[in-house]
């Protein structure tokens, strides 16, 4: 598991648990909306990392000193 997928449960958790406690979510379709909760956080937070991933494969073109 990725460290990022730790912190990408927790926070959909919360998100979830918020939603339950202003009945925007009832507890028996949790699972539907944690999935895309859940999925939607780590689609952003890959997003974000794609320049950095792209720099770590393709290396940033600098010899490094």
């Amino acid at each position: 598991m990725h460290p990022d997928d730790e912190i990408i449960l927790r926070a959909a958790k919360e998100i979830v648990v918020k939603f339950i406690e202003l009945q925007r979510v009832s507890p028996t379709n949790f699972e539907e909306h944690f999935r895309r909760i859940y999925y939607a956080l780590k689609n952003t937070v890959l997003e974000g990392r794609i320049e950095d991933l792209q720099k770590e494969i393709l290396g940033s073109g600098k010899p490094d000193d």
